[in-house]
């Protein structure tokens, strides 16, 4: 006779972890006004990828990394480029339209 909820012996698998590991929740709060600066940013912008949002996601990482919510590692592994904190130069004029994503 069968048990319910269990169609019988089924292999067993085994969870694999995330890529960059698992990192403690936010509980106490520490960076939740840097992730709040964000959010408005990102509201403000309409969900365009402004640098202003970026440099305030960026902020956010550097804040759970130093408080040890997750593993130290270089903004370039985390998606920020050096050259992304640079203004663009005066001599060239920006083509496209404002907030557009480039790939």
């Amino acid at each position: 006779m069968s048990t319910f909820g269990s169609p019988g012996k089924l292999p067993s698998t085994r969870p694999t972890p995330p890529q960059r590991g698992s990192f403690p929740l936010d509980h106490d709060g520490e960076c939740k006004h840097v992730m709040s600066d964000y959010l408005a940013c990102m509201k403000k912008a309409r969900g365009i990828n402004d640098d202003e949002c970026r440099n305030l996601a960026k902020a956010y990482l550097v804040c759970r990394m130093d408080r040890n919510l997750m593993a130290r590692d270089d903004m370039k592994n985390l998606g920020f480029s050096a050259e992304a904190a640079k203004p663009p130069h005066a001599s060239e004029p920006e083509k496209g339209v404002k907030g557009e994503l480039r790939w």
